[in-house]
């Protein structure tokens, strides 16, 4: 029998997940393995400083295969910072 969700339930939280969109337009497959690997590796060190139970897709631009590892780990910094902060609502 599962649990009732409500008042009283105890909810687990859901782990951190990431994941990767490496299209051909990045490169033949030995270039979109590589970034993906690098790009694996640079989301690992930072999964812990993201929120329980959040979701990170990160999509991998053409340019992604000539960059550095640092400046690869610099734009996932960005991105990360540019998603966790509040987006000001728009007016309609």
């Amino acid at each position: 029998m599962k649990p009732a969700r409500g008042a009283g339930a105890e909810l687990t939280s859901a782990p951190t997940r990431a994941g990767f969109v490496v299209s051909k337009a990045v490169g033949p497959a030995v270039v979109r393995n590589k970034v993906r690997r690098r790009l694996r590796h640079l989301v690992r060190e930072r999964l812990a400083a993201l929120p329980a139970g959040s979701t990170l897709v990160v999509r991998a631009l053409p340019a992604a295969a000539e960059v550095s590892y640092a400046r690869l780990g610099a734009d996932l910094d960005a991105a990360v910072d540019a998603a966790r902060r509040p987006r000001e609502r728009r007016s309609r």
